[in-house]
């Protein structure tokens, strides 16, 4: 921190920390500097709201002010109550004015959920922040199979499917000769929001299709492993 004078108000300056020592920027004139505590201050956060589109989540944030913040890390929990790490992203280090975050969690199930900001000091020091809502994501309104992403892949992808009702359900993967070679899923599922990795590391490159049948519903998708 810095004052004009010693009777001036003190002010944050733009720093970084880098082992024992403290980098400050932006400075133009000589003045009276401070160190504001041994511990870095928390990260001061004016609002922190959520919005839903289909079965995915976007967080909006916004800080104040920000010392010493390396950034934060995003954490759901559901009805389990027991939190796991969704994302990260980069904080501003050391700053007087306000800044805004950004973060959608995509394919979320279906069921209630509760979000909280892991917010990390350089130093390793943390706080939470948590959503005062919680997020409901809903039924989808019809029978679904998204593309599969991404595609073309190497070895691993992701394939999300929705279900409107409970029922019998079964997701295949066929090579270009039409021959079976794997299950994904086979057995009943509650109506909602699913997303299941295929790996395919054991399977020669070339084009696959991927089926899925439910109650009534079937739809066929190709994709591309590439090696």
């Amino acid at each position: 921190m810095k004052r004009s004078d010693r009777l001036g108000s003190w002010e944050c300056l733009n720093t970084q920390v880098s082992g024992n020592t403290l980098v400050a920027t932006g400075l133009t004139d000589f003045s009276d500097f401070g160190i504001g505590g041994s511990e870095a201050l928390p990260v001061e956060l004016s609002s922190f709201v959520s919005t839903i589109s289909g079965n995915s989540v976007t967080l909006n944030w916004t800080t104040a002010s920000e010392i010493n913040n390396s950034g934060f890390d995003i954490e759901r929990s559901s009805v389990s109550g027991v939190w796991s790490k969704v994302g990260s992203v980069s904080g501003n280090g050391t700053s007087a004015t306000p800044h805004s975050y950004t973060f959608t969690e995509r394919n979320v199930a279906s069921g209630s959920h509760n979000y909280r900001l892991k917010q990390i000091d350089f130093n390793g020091n943390f706080e939470y922040f948590n959503l005062s809502n919680e997020v409901v994501i809903g039924i989808p309104a019809e029978f679904k199979l998204s593309q599969n992403y991404p595609n073309p892949f190497n070895p691993s992808t992701t394939i999300s499917y929705e279900i409107p009702v409970d029922g019998a359900v079964s997701l295949k993967i066929f090579d270009m000769s039409g021959k079976e070679v794997m299950t994904l899923v086979d057995g009943v599922k509650n109506a909602g929001y699913y997303s299941i990795n295929f790996n395919a590391s054991n399977l020669s490159s070339g084009i696959y299709f991927y089926k899925l049948s439910a109650n009534d519903f079937t739809s066929v998708k190709k994709m591309m492993l590439v090696k």
